[in-house]
């Protein structure tokens, strides 16, 4: 189906099984796997709509909108669901599926990274939500082995798998040829990363997270956050993986790499106030904990084999600027967490 005969197709639900009748229809940013669109209607609403590609799991996606709903009911930043007239989270129909959210205006993503007032405002909007998300009828938090956050053993069985699928013809060019060379870089260097987290606690914390969010995921306006979107079905995982997948955003260290521990402090600090549970041994492993995490990524490295249509320039320069911003956090890691310490005691 061409996107103008989706578009058609999205404004027929829209009027039919949300009674929003659109003015206008354009195509927004598109997410990892969705069409979005940006819908304003005849009364002057403003419209987030997220078409879901053929094949997705609408239960989970009901979930994961459930979620930030449920957060959004504690007071945290996320944009509120339209639900349909017969009260659904997404809707169906003409072989599409899709869901709508109020739109946020004159928002940003952090894509550009964090800087100034943002570091704060992140660490403090994160600790209200896994604040909010502790009491989830998922289950409360509780503690895992260290190794089911870095899991260095299963990175290794990854790398390798991809690079025994590339031996019979290694690629020549393109993200495919670095991705391999990456890939054959990132497996001699998993030892080192293995005996560097080996300083971690034996357990962290983990418990119902937002789940992914990267830095197209808090939107951003001046120094304050606006919103938190996309979520993913309620899972348990480190609360400082998350923190940590966000404040120190390969984007953010390498755009300000001067920067990313004293940004770090005032965003484990505000997160600290809104969120007063999560132990200092969990927020002093942060650092640590997002260093091993690129360590043992290996997306979006497998892409070329596993889903080559889903490369695009943007992902290509984010697995780029992954791979480029692995080393710098370790550089500095014991300077980083010698002032955390200091700050948490």
């Amino acid at each position: 189906m061409s996107a103008q005969s989706d578009i058609m197709v999205v404004t027929g639900i829209l009027t039919l099984l949300y009674r929003i009748v659109p003015v206008s229809v354009s195509e927004g940013p598109a997410g990892t796997a969705t069409r979005n669109y940006l819908v304003e209607d005849r009364k002057g609403g403003r419209w987030f709509v997220k078409e879901y590609p053929r094949g997705t799991d609408v239960a989970e996606e009901r979930q994961a909108l459930a979620l930030g709903e449920s957060a959004r009911a504690t007071g945290v930043p996320v944009p509120a669901v339209r639900r349909t007239v017969t009260g659904e989270l997404i809707a169906s129909a003409g072989g599409l599926s899709v869901s709508v959210t109020e739109y946020v205006a004159d928002a940003q993503t952090a894509e550009g990274g964090l800087s100034g007032g943002r570091w704060a405002a992140v660490g403090e909007a994160v600790g209200r939500l896994h604040r909010a998300l502790a009491r989830h009828p998922a289950g409360p938090p509780r503690p895992v082995p260290v190794g089911a956050v870095c899991d260095v053993e299963r990175a290794g069985r990854r790398l390798e798998d991809l690079l025994a699928r590339w031996a019979a013809a290694p690629p020549s060019q393109g993200f495919a040829a670095w991705a391999h060379r990456t890939a054959a870089r990132r497996l001699a260097a998993l030892p080192e990363a293995a005996a560097r987290l080996e300083r971690l606690p034996v357990t962290l914390t983990a418990q119902v997270v937002h789940g992914d969010l990267a830095s197209p995921n808090p939107l951003l306006r001046g120094e304050e956050v606006a919103a938190l979107i996309d979520f993913r079905p309620p899972g348990h995982r480190s609360a400082a993986w998350e923190l940590g997948r966000i404040v120190l955003d390969p984007r953010t260290v390498l755009a300000r790499p001067d920067e990313w521990i004293p940004g770090l402090i005032r965003a484990v600090d505000a997160y600290r106030v809104a969120n007063p549970a999560l132990s200092a041994g969990d927020l002093l492993a942060v650092p640590r904990v997002a260093a091993g995490y690129l360590a043992c990524s290996v997306y979006p490295l497998s892409e070329p084999l596993n889903d080559p249509a889903a490369l695009t320039p943007a992902l290509e320069a984010y697995g780029r600027a992954r791979q480029e911003a692995a080393t710098v956090p370790w550089e500095r890691l014991e300077e980083a967490e010698e002032v955390l310490r200091d700050v948490l005691s």
